[in-house]
């Protein structure tokens, strides 16, 4: 799902081209993502876009050979005029008379064309690891013979990231296109990505890649591009601001060509040390701090600021609340006041998500404005959803520019107002975000969860336990190199809570890293159990409460209880159903029956839950663990490739000893009547789970002010 959609978008034709277009926001001045090399397409900005929209007009199109825009065969459409003709007719049909140019790799060549050679077009220009005919050249150049035979390096005979990647080079060759071109791709984003756990980034590298292919590539390869003498005569043509980007680890473009072209157009060289040859996708903070820094100058100015005195400056905390599902919001206010309660007078504003916000709108909590552009993490996991199916841990990852697009709302936000806490419930962009850029940090800062480790499914095979070790290992090498970036991490559970599995092979245990970098509050329930009555026993009914929380992946379960009501209620005499939706499924879309109501959001859930009977809920943790606190029946159905429902939380009722665990699979509507019929009004024996977590949550917090 994207972070932003267009604002307009539409097709140029140039010279019997057609090239797509897309344009974002309507702030000055225009920023023009220029496309790069034709093995992607314009989804490489895609970490860009979303916060640059927010303060500038942006411009994007894909180039001849991927994306929405023409595949030809032919040279021509690839050639240096060509190329610069597509970003002039892009100007042009967007409207834009002046624009802050942004290439990338190869994109600097008709980007030096256009602010030499059309002056009048351009405020200024942004080059990112410069793939231009300035010296030096890489060192693998020597290598290449694109039109040498077939290279003995066939994807069976060796690996897609062999250890010997000069070696390897000899793939970038015509006839290696042609016969090998998937293979060609892994190995070629392999070199562009050289940072530490950029699986994500080649991932999506290799994806773009595939949307075209090795004869588009052979073709364009065949174009004409500028010579040394006619790029340096471009550089000395250019009068307008120029900013050059380059990573000391890019394999393809030396650092010391960056160097050379400020040097030629008295620009200015911005280094990122350790950063390899795309910078936006691996280090996107920073790349898009930079940006808007440049183009910053060609806009309108700043609105006043105020700064406070010491003495006028009241406590205040920037709550971080996560989105995907109701339980958060409920166990956040609860330690939220408690934090009130131990410093009377700091003000909390939330900055989080529909649905949180309804809650806390209802709540009287005041909701930072900035809420409203957020992406909505909870419509991205929706959109990533099967059949009561979701895979947890791939739709973080596949929601990498909805969390960068967040993370820079929230980097504003603190930016620009003063907050002495920041907490973060599973906040996963700003914590991530934080260690990556440790320079941004300037308030204490709390990190809150209740599961720690992304584990991986059998049916995953090895690349997916790769995958999940590998952001594991990431997650423990921030925490070492930065130890005292979390002011305090806090475990919503106590030790035994966790699972007893490793980071991955040859990463430590989980329960043993998190015991000694976690402090425990034990859990924390958003209500107080002992405030609602005990259900009372009425012969003649009973109430079966149905729960699929705040996000909209439930209505595969609601469905398939719906249809094993009639089953259940010739079992079950006196049975009463009520179906709480949530705030992201229409309640109009599933069927009524007498005896069975459906309801969308209801404020007043966990008294209904405390009075059921019997609740079928997902295996999100705390609706299971408030069911087991109120010492109710409940069946739980956790959601395949959940990786916390099915692991995590899964172990935490068994310690509990807690719910009814039913597969989806098995739901057919004769079996879960017998279910419910077996579990309704049955007296349970759970483990008693302690009530003073929101309490210690606070405490904890509070020695942070």
């Amino acid at each position: 799902m994207y972070a932003r959609l267009p604002d307009s978008d539409g097709f140029v034709d140039h010279d019997g081209v057609k090239i797509h277009y897309e344009v974002y926001g309507s702030g000055g001045p225009t920023i023009l993502l220029l496309p790069t090399w034709t093995i992607v397409h314009k989804r490489v900005w895609k970490l860009q876009i979303g916060f640059l929209a927010r303060h500038f007009r942006v411009v994007v199109y894909d180039g001849p050979g991927n994306g929405r825009s023409d595949r030809p065969l032919t040279s021509e459409p690839y050639a240096q005029a060509a190329q610069v003709g597509y970003a002039l007719a892009v100007l042009d049909a967007t409207g834009t008379d002046r624009a802050v140019l942004v290439g990338l790799s190869r994109a600097v060549n008709w980007a030096l064309e256009l602010a030499a050679e059309h002056p009048d077009r351009v405020h200024g220009t942004i080059t990112i690891g410069p793939s231009i005919a300035l010296p030096p050249n890489a060192a693998r150049s020597t290598l290449l013979d694109m039109d040498a035979p077939l290279p003995d390096l066939t994807p069976s005979a060796v690996p897609r990231l062999g250890s010997d990647p000069q070696r390897h080079w000899a793939k970038y060759n015509r006839a290696y296109w042609l016969n090998h071109y998937e293979d060609f791709a892994w190995f070629f984003f392999g070199q562009c990505f050289p940072e530490r756990h950029s699986t994500k980034a080649i991932e999506d590298g290799v994806g773009w890649a595939l949307e075209t292919s090795g004869a588009v590539l052979v073709a364009e390869s065949q174009a004409y591009r500028p010579d040394q003498a006619t790029i340096e005569q471009w550089c000395r043509q250019v009068k307008s601001p120029l900013l050059a980007i380059h990573g000391t680890e890019d394999a393809l473009a030396p650092l010391a060509r960056s160097e050379r072209l400020a040097e030629l157009t008295g620009g200015t060289l911005a280094v990122l040390d350790g950063a390899g040859h795309i910078p936006n996708a691996r280090d996107a903070v920073q790349v898009n701090e930079l940006i808007a820094e440049f183009a910053g100058r060609f806009g309108r100015p700043e609105p006043r600021r105020t700064w406070p005195r010491w003495d006028r400056r009241g406590k205040r905390v920037l709550y971080l609340c996560s989105p995907i599902g109701l339980g958060h919001a409920r166990r956040d206010l609860a330690i939220a006041r408690q934090l009130q309660e131990q410093h009377p007078g700091v003000r909390v504003d939330w900055l989080t998500q529909h649905p949180v916000t309804r809650m806390l709108h209802d709540a009287g909590e005041r909701v930072h404005p900035a809420s409203r552009w957020l992406a909505n993490e909870s419509a991205h996991v929706e959109s990533e959803a099967g059949e009561h199916d979701l895979h947890c841990f791939q739709a973080l990852r596949d929601m990498d520019e909805i969390l960068v697009n967040n993370f820079m709302v929230f980097r504003d936000v603190v930016s620009d107002e003063r907050y002495d806490l920041v907490v973060g419930d599973e906040a996963w962009d700003v914590d991530h975000f934080l260690f990556e850029n440790p320079e941004l940090k300037r308030f204490a800062y709390a990190w809150m969860t209740d599961f720690v480790g992304f584990l991986p499914f059998p049916d995953g095979g090895e690349r997916e336990a790769l995958v999940a070790a590998d952001h594991n290992a990431e997650m423990i090498a921030h925490v070492a190199r930065f130890p005292r970036m979390r002011d305090r991490a806090v475990f919503v559970g106590d030790p035994d809570d966790i699972v007893d599995e490793r980071f991955g092979a040859d990463l430590p245990f989980i329960r043993d890293w998190t015991q000694a970098n976690y402090t425990f509050s034990g859990y924390v329930a958003g209500f107080d159990p002992l405030s609602y009555p005990s259900p009372a026993a009425d012969p003649d009914e009973k109430v079966c409460v149905v729960s699929v929380g705040g996000s909209g992946v439930g209505g595969d379960l609601v469905r398939r209880v719906i249809d094993a009501y009639p089953h259940a209620a010739h079992l079950v005499p006196g049975l009463r159903m009520v179906v709480v939706t949530g705030p992201r499924l229409d309640p109009a879309q599933f069927q009524v029956r007498p005896g069975l109501s459906v309801h969308g959001y209801l404020s007043d859930l966990p008294a209904r839950l405390a009075t059921a009977d019997l609740a079928i809920v997902q295996g999100g943790l705390t609706t299971t663990m408030e069911l087991t606190a109120l010492g109710r029946p409940f069946i739980y159905v956790p959601l395949r490739h959940h990786f916390e429902q099915q692991f995590h939380v899964a172990h935490r009722l068994r310690r509990y000893g807690a719910g009814r665990r039913m597969d989806y699979a098995d739901l057919e509507p004769e079996v879960l009547a017998e279910a419910i019929a077996a579990e309704i009004g049955r007296k349970v024996d759970y483990r008693p789970v302690p009530m003073d977590g929101a309490r210690r949550a606070g405490a904890l917090l509070a020695e942070l002010l």
